[in-house]
C-alpha cells in the first residue's frame, strides 16, 4: 500500500504545470529548488523574484514527519490551537527514547516498559487528530521517511535537524522546532528566509574505499558548520548519476551539519527504481510523467553561475575516506593524513569502539558494503580489536539483512544488534567499555561528533567516517589505519590486506518485513482519551507563555556569558535528558548545563547575582524568576547549532530569560526563539561582546520601537558603577514581532484565530 496516495495523485497532477506558470511569470530559468519552493507557496499570487537570503516567504510543505522526543512537546502545542484533525498527512515515529544497551531483544522491551506513558500518549494523540504513528523498534525516522513517504518535487517540515535526508529522493525537507510543525498541522502559513542557493557539481565517480559519506565530510571541510547558513544545496552534475538514492540521503542528511536549510538532488533513474524497490511503483511513474521539471532548467546547468550564490566543484574520482572531527563534524581528515594529524594534535589513536548506523548510514546498501568488510575479518581469521555496535534503520532494513544474512556477518566479528533506533548517535546507549578519565577514540557511520554527546564524556574523541571504514578501524582498533595501503596481521601471523568494500544497493531477494510497526490514521477517532496525569514526572500540559508587558526591560542579571561552541547539546543535552522531553518544568533543569561561563571556564556553574552562590544555570534562573526577574543570555558565534530541538528555546522561555544576545545565530534555533517569544539579537559591533562583565545589571532600551529593521540598545551598569552602551539588531519581521507582543507564536494564532 502506499501511503496518502490520492495526495500523490492530486499534486503530480498539477505539479508540472504549476511550474511551468511560475516560469512564465519569474521569466527566467529555474533551479530545481526553486521549482519546489514556487511551487510550494501559501499564496502563488504573492509570487515574485524573491531577494534569497532577506525575504521571509510564507510556504505550505504536504506533510510533516515528527520523532517521538521532539513530538511530545510539538503535539502537546498543537492539542492548544483548538483543531479536531491536522491539515496535511503527519507521522509520528518512536526511535528516540529507545536506550542501546546489550543488545535489541532486551533493550526493546525495555524501553517499552520505561517509556510507556509516553509511548501510549504519542499514540493516542496520533489516533486522535488523525496522525500516521509508527510504534518503537519501527526504525528511525528519516529512514522510514525514505522508505514510506519521501516523493520527487515534494515539500516536508520535520521536527529533527536531520529531516533533510529525504532531499535525496529529491524533495525538499526543511528541519523545523515543533512550533513550526504545529503551524502546518494547523493549515497556517509556514515561514521560511528564502534561502540562498549553493549549487554542487559533482564530476567523475567514487571508487574504491571512498563512499557518499566521504563526499559530504569533503564538503564540510571545504565550507565548515557555518559555510550553508539559510542556503539550500542543489545537486547537479553527471557524477549525480552515479551515486545512489539512499547515498544522496546520506549526502542530504549531512548538509544539516553544514547550517543548510536542506539539501536536494534532482530526479533520476536511481530515485525511480528505489520508489519502485520500495513497494511505490505508481509514485515512480507519477514522477516519471513530471520528470522535466524535476531537475534544474537547462539553462541552468549550461550557466550555474548565473543562477546559484555559490558554486562548488566536487570531483568523486579524488574522494578518499575521511575522519571528521573529533568534537566538531567540520574537521575533515584524508584517512592517508591521520597518522600525522594524530600526533600532531595528541589524538587518542586506539580506537575502543566503531558504530554503524544512525538515519545517516543505516540502509541496506551501507550495512551490505559494512558486512563486507566484517566477512573479511571473519574469513581470514583477523581479530578484533574494538567493540562494534550496529543500528538497523527500519525494521524493513532489519528482516532483510538478517534473511540475507548480513547480520550474521557482523555477529560473526562480536559485532552487537541494536534496536532500529537512534540509541548512541543521540547519546541512548550505556557505554560498556568507558573510561571517564581518560582520553578515548571511538569512531561512528553517525552525523554529530559534539563533546558529550554520543556519551556523555568530555574525554571521548568522537570521530564521523562511512560505515565501511568504520568497521575497518574498529578491526583494526588504530584511528590512523589506512585500509587502501596497510595490511592487518590474523591469527596465524600472515599480513592480510582487506578488499575494497563491495555491496548490493537492493536486496536481491527484494526487501521483506513481517510487521513495520505501523499504525495508520483512523476515522474512528470520537472514542480516543488523551490523558496526562498531572503527577507525571514526563508529560505535563502546556499553559501559555504571557505576553510581553510593552516596557523596556530594565537590569536584568546576566545569567550566563558562554564561550565558545554553545550548541543545542550544550543548551539542552539529550541523552538521559530525553526523556524530559514532554515535561517542560522538568526538562529545564538541564538548562545550558553544557555551556563553558566565561569568567570561570566551567560549565553549569554561575554567580547567581541576588545572594553570590554559585549555582547551576537553572538554578540561577529558577531563583531569578522566584523573585519575578528576567534574565538574559550573552553568547559568541552560531549559537544554537546542531540539533532542532525547541527545547532549547522554551526551558530558558520558561525560566523568565527574555533575550539570547550572540555574535550570530544557527537558523533553526533563531526561528524557534522567535517562535517562544523570545528575542534573538546578535551584536552590531561583534566586540562589545568583551564588556559584558560577570555582575552587569543589563537593560534593554527602545523596546517600544521594536520595528523591522530596528536596533535595541544594550546598556550595562558594572558593579563599579560605570556604565556601557551599545546597540545589537535582530532580524525579525512585523509578524515575528507580532509573535513576541503576544508571548509566542501560538498565542498569536490562537488570537487571530
Amino acid at each position: 500500500m502506499v501511503l496518502d496516495i490520492d495526495m500523490l495523485r492530486s499534486f503530480y497532477a498539477s505539479y508540472s504545470a504549476r511550474v511551468k506558470e511560475v516560469r512564465d511569470k519569474v521569466q527566467h530559468p529555474l533551479t530545481y529548488a526553486e521549482k519546489v519552493l514556487f511551487s510550494h507557496l501559501y499564496d502563488s499570487s504573492t509570487l515574485k523574484n524573491f531577494n534569497r537570503g532577506t525575504d521571509y516567504v510564507d510556504f505550505r510543505p504536504d506533510r510533516v514527519a515528527m520523532q517521538d522526543a521532539t513530538a511530545q512537546m510539538a503535539l502537546l502545542q498543537f492539542m492548544n490551537a483548538g483543531q479536531d484533525v491536522v491539515s496535511v498527512p503527519a507521522s509520528v515515529h518512536c526511535d528516540h527514547l529507545i536506550r542501546a544497551d546489550v543488545g535489541r531483544d532486551q533493550d526493546l522491551p525495555n524501553a517499552l516498559n520505561a517509556n510507556k506513558e509516553v509511548y501510549d500518549f504519542l499514540r493516542s494523540v496520533s489516533q486522535k487528530y488523525k496522525i500516521g504513528f509508527w510504534e518503537p523498534g519501527a526504525g528511525i525516522i528519516h529512514q522510514v521517511v525514505l522508505e514510506n513517504y519521501a516523493f520527487p518535487g515534494g515539500m516536508m517540515v520535520g521536527t529533527d535537524s536531520h529531516t533533510p535526508n529525504a532531499g535525496g529522493l529529491s524533495m525538499i525537507a526543511i528541519g523545523v522546532g515543533g512550533a513550526d510543525a504545529v503551524d502546518v498541522l494547523t493549515g497556517q502559513p509556514w515561514e521560511l528566509k528564502m534561502p540562498k542557493l549553493i549549487g554542487i557539481h559533482l564530476t567523475g565517480k567514487l571508487s574504491g574505499w571512498a563512499s557518499p559519506k566521504d563526499v559530504i565530510l569533503k564538503i564540510l571541510g571545504i565550507l565548515t558548520v557555518k559555510g550553508g547558513t539559510n542556503s539550500i544545496l542543489e545537486y547537479f552534475g553527471e557524477g549525480v548519476s552515479h551515486i545512489s538514492t539512499t547515498g544522496k540521503a546520506t549526502i542530504c542528511n549531512m548538509g544539516a551539519e553544514l547550517g543548510a536549510t536542506c539539501s536536494i538532488f534532482p530526479f533520476d533513474d536511481a530515485a525511480a527504481t528505489y520508489l519502485k524497490a520500495t513497494g511505490r511503483e505508481e509514485v515512480a511513474q507519477l514522477a516519471m510523467q513530471n520528470r522535466e521539471e524535476l531537475r534544474a532548467d537547462d539553462e541552468v546547468y549550461a550557466h550555474p553561475e548565473k543562477y546559484y550564490n555559490q558554486i562548488l566543484e566536487i570531483d568523486l574520482s579524488s574522494i578518499e575516506p575521511s575522519l571528521n572531527g573529533p568534537f566538531t563534524p567540520d574537521a575533515a581528515t584524508p584517512i592517508s593524513e591521520m597518522t600525522k594529524t594524530g600526533a600532531e594534535k595528541d589524538f587518542p589513536m586506539t580506537v575502543e569502539v566503531g558504530l554503524i548506523g544512525s538515519c545517516t548510514n543505516s540502509s541496506y546498501e551501507d550495512l551490505c558494503r559494512a558486512a563486507s568488510i566484517a566477512r573479511q575479518a571473519y574469513e581470514n581469521h583477523i581479530p578484533v580489536k574494538a567493540q562494534l555496535i550496529i543500528n538497523p534503520g527500519s525494521e524493513q532494513i532489519r528482516f532483510t539483512a538478517e534473511r540475507d544474512g548480513i547480520l550474521d556477518d557482523f555477529k560473526k566479528i562480536g559485532a552487537v544488534i541494536m534496536t532500529n533506533a537512534c540509541g548512541p548517535c543521540i547519546g541512548q546507549w550505556k557505554r560498556h567499555t568507558e573510561s571517564s578519565d581518560q582520553k578515548n577514540s571511538i569512531v561512528a557511520s553517525f552525523n554529530r561528533n559534539f563533546k558529550r554527546r554520543l556519551d556523555g564524556n568530555p574525554n571521548t574523541y568522537a570521530f564521523v567516517a562511512s560505515p565501511e571504514l568504520t568497521v575497518a578501524l574498529a578491526i583494526a582498533g588504530k584511528l590512523d589505519f589506512n585500509p587502501m595501503v596497510d595490511t592487518l596481521i590474523n591469527e596465524n601471523g600472515d599480513a592480510v590486506k582487506l578488499a575494497e568494500p563491495t555491496g548490493d544497493i537492493f536486496p536481491p531477494k527484494g526487501f521483506d518485513v513481517q510487521n513495520k510497526g505501523f499504525i495508520a490514521p483512523s476515522n474512528e477517532r470520537s472514542d480516543v482519551q488523551i490523558v496526562i496525569d498531572p503527577q507525571s514526572d514526563r508529560l505535563q500540559k502546556l499553559e501559555p507563555f504571557m505576553p510581553w508587558g510593552g516596557e523596556d526591560f530594565n537590569e536584568m542579571p546576566l545569567l550566563i556569558k558562554a564561550k565558545g561552541k554553545c550548541t543545542t547539546d550544550h543548551i539542552s543535552m539529550a541523552g538521559p535528558w530525553l526523556k524530559y522531553r514532554g515535561h517542560l518544568e522538568h526538562i529545564s533543569d538541564n538548562l545550558l548545563m553544557g555551556a563553558v561561563n566565561a569568567f570561570n571556564g566551567e560549565s553549569n556553574q554561575v554567580k547567581d547575582q541576588l545572594n553570590g552562590e554559585i549555582l547551576s544555570v537553572s538554578g540561577a534562573a529558577k531563583d531569578y524568576k522566584q523573585h519575578h526577574l528576567h534574565s538574559i543570555v550573552v553568547a559568541e558565534e552560531n549559537y544554537g547549532e546542531g540539533s532542532s530541538r525547541e527545547h532549547a528555546a522554551m526551558e530558558p522561555r520558561f525560566l523568565n530569560v527574555v533575550a539570547i544576545l550572540a555574535k550570530s545565530f544557527a537558523r533553526i534555533h533563531e526561528t524557534n526563539l522567535k517562535k517562544q517569544g523570545m528575542l534573538a539579537l546578535t551584536f552590531v559591533d561583534k566586540n562589545d561582546y568583551d564588556k559584558i562583565q560577570e555582575n552587569d545589571k543589563i537593560s534593554l532600551t527602545g523596546m517600544k520601537d521594536f520595528a523591522p529593521g530596528s536596533t535595541i540598545q544594550i546598556i550595562l551598569q558594572h558593579e563599579n558603577g560605570e556604565t556601557d552602551k551599545f546597540l545589537v539588531e535582530h532580524t525579525y519581521n512585523q509578524t515575528q514581532i507580532d509573535w513576541f507582543k503576544a508571548g509566542s507564536a501560538l498565542n498569536y494564532f490562537k488570537h487571530k484565530k
